[in-house]
């Protein structure tokens, strides 16, 4: 049926992304149990331990209201670990860690300006070692350190390491007599240059020699992890390419050189690209091109062996008794929790899913890996979604409208596994182009450094080359393209607007509109991210000025939605506001939804289907067609009449 683009009625609703849904992370291994956590948009994003035993009965371990998350670093990770079935994890509503033995829970740390993440047991001192942000000076940066809390009732703590700005992966060997960590330093994040650190304890846990083994202001380290037998390896992107290293004692040795990704960069504790099925085999994970694989190595030979999972998208890898776990997922089915069993016929076994059920795949959008020419020379990579609905096709000779996706970071990189997002807009007649702008992971070093000191410019650059490359090959609309991105993506997508003339109109989900506000304004771990992106503050100052969309807006000529969680602490709600304000008083066409309760990204249900289907009806008054999904009207200021 001919149907004008935008206009197709497709079962993929808003409320399928939340409803019979959950986020599925942080999977682990105790002995013949299985442990994750569940993040429910049913119940307000509630996180939820859940445990899998070896009857195959499965159970909710934190009962409502408790939530597991810690905000360390406001992003969190590495909120719970469990050993011999006792669990220790981190409350959301107080920040302290719990202990958590049958139905019985009891502090383990004391109240106090505290937060917790990355904890890991040692076991014969019976203390837990994790890494312990203090808040306790107020007006001042948080203070990070590797400590040891006592597990027996005494509230003694001992600091482990301490003075920089940053540690995480703190793991105990083998034997307990070594401590392997991670820590850097302002202005570096972590896949810029950290530091690995060696350290000898004595027989009561204090650290009696501490060295650096690998790592620098250059160099990024992932994820040391000891091998059972004691032999401690990790990931380094030395030569470009995150590949997986081991010490041997004097040096650190290569086990097999890939032009691949074996790491991802580290915003969130606790990440996990590899684990030991083995003394002598690692079962691993890496990414080429956009599309992640599973494989296993021997470390005997050095040999890399490639698993046919049928995923694109894998991660969390942890191991234990021999099997191992990990997050996949493809262009066709969400992320599932599996089981990797290699000595049995079906080594696969699907152990948890994140939606009860997925969309009927006849309403699925393939999507097409793109690598395209960009307008200053160089090339950028993206994939490309077609609009796609069995039951409609557009007009003979109308091009869909295309929407640009730019995803958050700016450091990270996006997937080709099910994105429900993706598929609203394709199966409604949008073509979706998801860019890997320069400065994404995935490519190597040299690829994700060329947005050092060009935030604004270089994605700027790729979002409006990826638009005309795909307008030109007759795939899209030039007149009908809109851009889309949240937090970091928000910025390009302001940016974008302002600076080019390329896209008609944009949603910003808590994204950025003034560089030098949120330089001021932000929390500890990115408080300096911005001098590698932009330059150092307030040095560079005019720089920071120039690249603001919230100091440009006469150039911005187009309609722009705004989408912005009021308790956010990251990109504060002041920055939405003031592009409105801006954007009202010069008559341009523009709209704001403020969701109470939420903070950087939506949890709760009924909020992310309605920013779905408030930007959905923002662009059918914006580009003239009427969305079949009844809708709530959305208030847009200035918004000319036959619209």
């Amino acid at each position: 049926m001919a149907t004008p683009y935008g206009s197709w009625q497709s079962p993929i609703k808003a409320h399928t992304l939340t409803q019979g849904t959950v986020r599925l992370s942080e999977p682990h291994i105790d002995g013949d149990d299985i442990y994750w956590l569940e993040s429910r948009p049913s119940e307000k994003g509630r996180s939820v331990l859940v445990q899998l035993d070896a009857q195959g009965l499965r159970s909710d371990r934190t009962p409502a209201p408790h939530s597991v998350r810690t905000r360390a670093h406001e992003y969190g990770g590495g909120s719970y670990c469990v050993e011999d079935g006792v669990v220790y994890l981190v409350l959301d509503s107080d920040q302290r860690i719990y202990r958590l033995v049958g139905e019985d829970m009891e502090a383990v740390t004391p109240e106090g300006p505290y937060r917790y993440a990355d904890l890991t047991v040692d076991t014969e001192r019976q203390r837990l070692i994790c890494v312990r942000e203090d808040h306790s000076e107020e007006g001042k940066e948080e203070r990070s350190e590797v400590v040891a809390i006592s597990l027996q009732g005494s509230n003694e703590v001992d600091v482990l390491a301490s003075g920089a700005d940053f540690y995480c992966t703190p793991r105990l060997s083998p034997h307990g007599q070594e401590l392997s960590y991670l820590c850097w330093n302002h202005p570096n994040m972590p896949w810029d240059g950290t530091e690995c650190h060696l350290a000898a304890l004595d027989e009561a846990g204090a650290v009696i020699d501490d060295r650096v083994i690998a790592g620098g202001e250059k160099e990024s380290i992932f994820q040391p992890q000891w091998s059972p037998d004691g032999t401690l390896y990790f990931v380094s992107d030395r030569t470009n390419w995150w590949n997986l290293y081991r010490w041997n004692g004097e040096e650190a040795e290569e086990l097999c050189h890939l032009d691949a990704e074996f790491a991802t960069p580290q915003w969130v504790f606790g990440m996990s690209t590899y684990d030991f099925l083995g003394a002598n085999t690692l079962l691993c994970t890496y990414t080429q091109e956009g599309h992640w694989q599973l494989a296993r190595l021997d470390l005997t030979h050095g040999s890399l062996t490639s698993i046919d999972t049928g995923l694109t998208e894998i991660n969390s890898v942890r191991c234990g008794g021999g099997k191992g776990l990990f997050l996949g997922a493809n262009a066709q089915h969400s992320p599932f929790l599996w089981a990797f069993r290699p000595e049995e016929a079906e080594a696969l076994m699907p152990l948890a899913r994140s939606a009860q059920s997925d969309p009927d795949p006849r309403y699925l959008s393939s999507p097409e890996a793109t690598t395209f020419e960009t307008t200053d020379g160089e090339t950028a990579h993206g994939f490309y979604y077609p609009p796609h609905n069995p039951d409609f096709e557009g007009p003979e000779q109308e091009r869909p409208p295309l929407l640009v996706m730019c995803h958050g970071g700016p450091t990270g990189a996006t997937q080709t596994a099910l994105n429900l997002k993706i598929q609203f807009w394709t199966s409604r007649g949008f073509a979706v182009l998801d860019v890997n702008y320069r400065g994404s992971t995935g490519y190597g070093r040299r690829y994700r450094d060329r947005l050092k000191g060009n935030w604004g410019v270089t994605d700027v650059i790729d979002v409006c080359s990826g638009a005309t490359y795909l307008a030109d090959k007759g795939w899209a609309d030039p007149q009908r393209c809109a851009i889309r991105g949240s937090s970091a993506g928000g910025y390009t997508v302001l940016a974008a607007l302002t600076f080019s003339d390329t896209f008609q109109a944009g949603a910003s989900l808590y994204g950025i509109g003034d560089l030098e506000a949120l330089a001021k304004d932000t929390h500890k771990f990115e408080s300096r991210y911005l001098d590698t992106l932009v330059g150092p503050y307030p040095e560079a100052q005019a720089t920071y000025q120039e690249r603001s969309p919230i100091r440009h807006v006469e150039q911005l000529q187009c309609p722009v939605i705004f989408l912005q969680g009021e308790e956010d602490k990251i990109v504060p709600p002041n920055q939405a506001e003031a592009m409105v304000n801006a954007l009202t008083e010069k008559g341009i066409a523009n709209a704001m939804v403020l969701f109470p309760e939420e903070g950087h990204g939506f949890r709760q249900g009924p909020n992310i289907e309605r920013a779905l289907e408030a930007e959905l009806y923002f662009y059918g008054r914006v580009f003239n067609f009427t969305p079949a999904d009844p809708i709530e009207p959305l208030e847009i200021a200035n918004l000319p009449e036959g619209h």
